[in-house]
């Protein structure tokens, strides 16, 4: 949903645009007697702009990513930026907890998009 990598660098400049990607085999298949490279893998992409790193592009492939998308959706159109997704407690174990842990965590800008700042707690 939203941009993709190449359409944000045109629309941001390379310069503006930070992407974070992970690529695993989905927890689900944990147990599966089956050599950990036969997996199904599941692909992630987060593209960011600007310093506070606004989300304007995420991208999933695999198990799960239907679901996955309509939550996320919602925290892009509100503005969401990486600093967002860093600051969300992981449900483990589910595939979309990676969006909310993606490497590097917690070292970017620490903006919120949203009008009040969930970073620092409840009023």
């Amino acid at each position: 949903i939203g941009l993709t990598e190449k359409k944000a660098i045109k629309k941001y400049g390379e310069e503006n645009i930070k992407v974070y990607k992970s690529k695993f085999s989905n927890l689900y298949y944990g147990p599966w007697k089956v050599d950990p490279s036969e997996k199904p893998k599941t692909a992630m992409k987060l593209v960011c702009a600007g310093t506070n790193e606004q989300v304007v592009g995420l991208h999933v492939i695999g198990m799960g990513a239907d679901e996955m998308l309509q939550g996320f959706g919602i925290a892009m159109k509100m503005g969401a930026t990486k600093a967002d997704f860093d600051s969300c407690v992981a449900i483990h174990p589910t595939a979309a907890e990676e969006f909310v842990t993606m490497f590097p965590w917690g070292l970017g800008s620490q903006e919120s998009g949203a009008k009040v700042s969930p970073l620092n707690g409840a009023a």
